[in-house]
């Protein structure tokens, strides 16, 4: 398939996505005091950073080239970052959003691979990587770390909006039901159980441990008696 078909679900899920990940990225600058320029940048780098990706891997125009508002958007959310008080962003309201964006770019990801003939499991993670790379490179950018060195479920629940995403459709198509159904089904889905994460503090367990490290502990197997050093 040539076009991706977009419905005005999926363009609402695009908007959505560009928005509340651009405003995350213009946020990041404005907690270290940047000028608008800086702020501007990070938001669209933020918000387009995933679906860039995407596109270049199924080989599709790059989204951004060839819609005038998707900078609009970015630009849009840099203004409001640099005109409201910082205060107002502060506590979980950001992380609840951002949780709505990786879910609607998670679903709108997978689907629009699923467009262009991408096979299911590369599909899904297409999902994955709209998602989530738009925060990475955002991270990267700041030089702070990313959420994806945490344990916190983050890349599980676009994971889960993606395979829903990927899954559904191919169900709505084999019982005659409408896809729309599906994506709404993924959406939701992957955004309670990042809210969830958020809320509760869920985690993955990281790996050699099965417990919290505990304060100050060295990580590192004790030295055997029989061990030599190097020099």
């Amino acid at each position: 398939m040539n076009e991706t078909v977009l419905t005005p679900i999926l363009d609402l899920l695009d908007i959505a996505g560009i928005a509340i990940f651009a405003l995350s990225g213009a946020l990041v600058a404005a907690r270290e005091r940047q000028t608008f320029v800086t702020m501007a940048f990070f938001a669209l780098v933020t918000g387009v950073g995933g679906g860039t990706v995407r596109d270049l891997l199924i080989d599709a125009p790059v989204f951004w080239m060839t819609d005038p508002w998707v900078a609009v958007v970015c630009l849009g959310t840099a203004l409001i970052a640099w005109f409201t008080p910082m205060r107002l962003w502060e506590g979980k309201l950001l992380d609840y959003a951002d949780a709505l964006g990786l879910a609607a770019y998670a679903v709108l990801g997978a689907a629009k691979a699923m467009a262009y003939g991408i096979p299911p499991v590369p599909a899904s993670l297409m999902g994955i990587i709209t998602g989530c790379v738009g925060g990475i490179i955002r991270d990267v950018v700041a030089g702070r770390p990313s959420i994806i060195m945490q344990p916190e479920l983050y890349v599980t629940a676009a994971a889960l909006s993606a395979t829903l995403t990927v899954g559904g459709a191919i169900a709505a198509v084999l019982i005659g039901v409408p896809t729309q159904w599906a994506w709404a089904l993924a959406f939701v889905a992957g955004f309670v159980l990042r809210a969830a994460a958020i809320h509760f503090e869920l985690g993955l367990p990281s790996y050699g441990r099965s417990t919290p490290k505990e304060e100050g502990a060295d990580p590192r197997p004790a030295p055997s008696s029989k061990d030599h050093s190097s020099g």
